[in-house]
């Protein structure tokens, strides 16, 4: 089936729709940005790209059309466990500059950038010392 005619299918009746505050969510998996939209689909596209973590690192996973028929063939996954900046050309010579989906290059990186942010530890804060008499008294009481 042509992507066109799978979209008009899935476009308002897919159990991945996720519709918040006026504005229409897909939970699909190849879904980049996450918009019910028929560029950024993962189900009506032949080609796709999928972000997700990995254990250290990104998973870049890239579905191909020609192996439509061959479910365990379909999808090329790759792990990339470089620096973000690092990371970031290696997703963007992934896409763009292999002529796979140029469009979804951009929104690539976004993702690619936002999995390795949440992956990163986060700073301990410090306490700040307490100043004056009556913030000192407070602080004993407390402890």
């Amino acid at each position: 089936m042509s992507a066109d005619l799978v979209w008009e299918l899935i476009k308002n009746n897919s159990s991945y729709i996720v519709k918040r505050s006026g504005v229409q969510f897909s939970s699909e998996a190849n879904n980049l940005l996450n918009l019910n939209t028929f560029k950024y689909s993962g189900l009506a596209n032949p080609k796709s790209v999928a972000i997700t973590p990995a254990a250290r690192g990104v998973r870049v996973t890239l579905t191909k059309a020609k192996k439509g028929q061959f479910p365990a063939k379909v999808a090329n996954s790759t792990v990339i466990n470089k620096s973000r900046r690092q990371t970031a050309k290696s997703v963007a010579n992934l896409i763009a500059r292999s002529h796979y989906r140029p469009d979804l290059r951009a929104a690539a990186l976004a993702r690619a950038s936002a999995v390795i942010s949440v992956q990163k530890p986060k700073k301990a804060a410090s306490q700040k010392a307490v100043k004056g008499i009556r913030a000192q008294k407070a602080a004993a009481k407390l402890a």
